[in-house]
């Protein structure tokens, strides 16, 4: 039986990595999509994809720093499909790195912004749709990094990403009374492009692999059967959580 059978669900970031697998996997459980990210041509791929393989998608490129972007997603929903189920507010940068006291105040706002205030004016409009229907799921992507496990030289992203896991406590507890849930998941080392470009390095990603006590890191698909879960009405019970998707990073010593 699909899990997300006639659920409308916006992803963003979904042009790459988790976002990506999360689309094809929401698609797969019967979820009619709007996909987003900056990247239009990638998106218009994924979206062939998705019908190629019985699904329904639309995509909007665009810039989740934009409050008019966050409407457009919601307005693409409900003008596409009638209403907003689900949404998983994925899309997020590493920013600057380097020694924090070398970070500029740009790179800094431009992470938070992209990281934190994107994702929260995603949230707006998209609880103030699913309020209209009885409620709905939030689901944010934060990190270990900042609440679990530290690495020096990403101050700006760790900052940022644990903004989210405020951010979720407060959403839940607001709108849990209207039947919207909100959490966020905790990923672990995932290969995407930006695990890439953090560990550029064979000892590098050596490190960080043993980090975890899977001695592994994760495929974009593993977290998005995660995110599904909490899509998912099997999650009915679960809001407010920062869920840690992490391989076992948090409790490894060895």
């Amino acid at each position: 039986m699909e899990r997300l059978s006639q659920k409308v669900a916006i992803v963003t970031g979904a042009s790459a990595g988790i976002g990506r697998a999360t689309a094809k996997l929401f698609a797969a459980e019967g979820a009619r999509l709007v996909v987003g990210a900056r990247r239009q041509k990638e998106l218009d791929e994924l979206v062939t994809e998705i019908r190629a393989e019985g699904g329904e998608a639309v995509a909007l490129a665009g810039d989740v720093r934009s409050e008019d972007y966050a409407r457009g997603l919601v307005e693409l929903a409900v003008g596409t499909y009638g209403r907003l189920d689900i949404a998983f507010n994925n899309a997020g940068t590493l920013g600057e790195a380097g020694p924090s006291t070398s970070v500029s105040e740009q790179g800094w706002s431009d992470a938070i912004a992209i990281n934190l205030t994107g994702s929260f004016l995603g949230a707006k409009h998209q609880i103030a749709e699913m309020v209209k229907h009885g409620g709905g799921s939030v689901i944010f992507t934060s990190t270990f990094v900042g609440y679990s496990f530290a690495f020096p030289g990403v101050a700006a992203y760790a900052a940022s990403k644990s903004g989210l896991i405020g951010l979720t406590q407060a959403l839940a507890a607001e709108f849990g009374p209207q039947g919207v849930r909100v959490n966020a998941i905790l990923p672990g080392a995932v290969d995407t492009a930006m695990y890439r470009e953090m560990n550029n390095t064979p000892e590098s990603q050596s490190f960080v692999t043993n980090l975890h006590a899977l001695k592994r890191v994760a495929v974009p698909e593993e977290l998005a059967r995660s995110v599904l879960y909490l899509a998912s009405d099997d999650s009915a019970f679960v809001t407010g959580t920062a869920s840690l998707v992490d391989g076992g990073a948090s409790i490894t010593r060895t």
